[in-house]
């Protein structure tokens, strides 16, 4: 494991973790354990940027650490803790509203898809998510994040406030021993692989999500095998045999959806898989993922609902990893208040 690599990703405690969270993130989280030091949060102060049930809050933190563990991570290698037992991340967020510029926070996409057409409604946490998403970051002086297609702007943003304050308060910078002024590192994407974005199994234009009514347009981590199963069974797809190449997915996102899926779960490529099931009718196809689905999931299934059941386990980890993400965390505060001007105890 490298000593100079941190990885830094968060999973929002907002309920009902899918099959579109576990391809999407968790497995990456869970290989790059491999190659850096990691830290994985469950953000609970981002998800109270929308109103949430506190009861349904608690749970949610626990399912999202539970989901970590059953999936593979391990929380004594690396750190596994829920974000507001670390106050570093609200202290840095609020020298961070200082530094970016509501021009800046005005382009972010996300803000205007979330709070929709009433803006004006919308709660001042939703707007200035962004900063403490790079709080989040920069409070561990982070090198890597794993993103998806809809974070890479708040990545850019992350590192426009980390080059703002660098320059804002180079001298001090330097005053404070680190070299040519620069504290903050610029954090890079970890781009991940295949299947990164699985859509909904009733409608392969959309995006798998918890909102949906539907429960049959996604697969829940918690969901056993035979729910497993009849969701395959059920998915959406269309009258025409599996085409034999990559291009004959293009016009038909329910087939591209269902392949997708089927490589991310195999670590087989499109091609590959087209090639053995190409022709044939989705029956067969689906039998194979079936079976494929519940040998992969059916397990951190399992292992979830074993972790939720000993609530009191789940929050020692959480509790634990705060405690060592502290430390880093309140080692680049001290350093952020000294580089400001703050007076604090010694």
């Amino acid at each position: 494991m490298t000593t100079q690599e941190l990885v830094f990703s968060g999973v929002q405690p907002t309920g009902n973790l899918h099959l579109g969270n576990y391809l999407g993130a968790i497995v990456n989280f869970v290989k790059l354990q491999e190659s850096h030091n990691c830290i994985y949060c469950v953000v609970d102060m981002h998800a109270i940027t929308v109103w949430q049930d506190p009861a349904d809050l608690t749970k949610a933190t626990r399912e999202v650490a539970a989901a970590f563990i059953a999936a593979g991570i391990d929380p004594r290698e690396h750190i596994v803790f829920n974000q507001s037992q670390v106050s570093g991340h609200a202290e840095l967020a609020w020298v961070f509203n200082c530094v970016a510029r509501l021009g800046w926070l005005n382009r972010m996409t996300q803000f205007k898809e979330k709070a929709g057409k009433d803006r004006e409604n919308a709660s001042v946490g939703l707007y200035a998510y962004p900063n403490l998403m790079a709080a989040d970051i920069l409070v561990y002086r982070a090198t890597h994040v794993p993103v998806g297609e809809d974070q890479k702007q708040h990545l850019e943003l992350a590192r426009d406030i980390a080059q703002k304050f660098n320059n804002d308060f180079s001298n001090e910078i330097r005053d404070n021993g680190f070299g040519a002024g620069q504290f903050f590192p610029q954090p890079e994407p970890l781009i991940t692989g295949p299947a990164t974005r699985v859509m909904s199994l009733r409608d392969g234009t959309k995006k798998m999500s918890k909102s949906d009514p539907s429960d049959y347009s996604r697969i829940n981590l918690s969901d056993d095998a035979d729910a497993i199963a009849q969701k395959i069974r059920k998915a959406k797809t269309d009258p025409e045999p599996l085409p034999g190449e990559e291009k004959g997915l293009e016009s038909r996102p329910e087939a591209d959806n269902l392949v997708g899926i089927y490589a991310a779960l195999s670590g087989r490529s499109k091609a590959d898989l087209l090639r053995e099931f190409g022709g044939g009718q989705f029956s067969n196809f689906k039998a194979n993922l079936v079976d494929l689905a519940v040998e992969k999931l059916g397990p951190v299934g399992a292992e979830m609902k074993r972790l939720t059941a000993d609530p009191g386990y789940v929050d020692s980890v959480l509790i634990d990893g705060a405690d060592r993400a502290r430390v880093l965390a309140d080692r680049t505060m001290n350093h952020v208040k000294d580089i400001v001007g703050f007076i604090r105890r010694r």
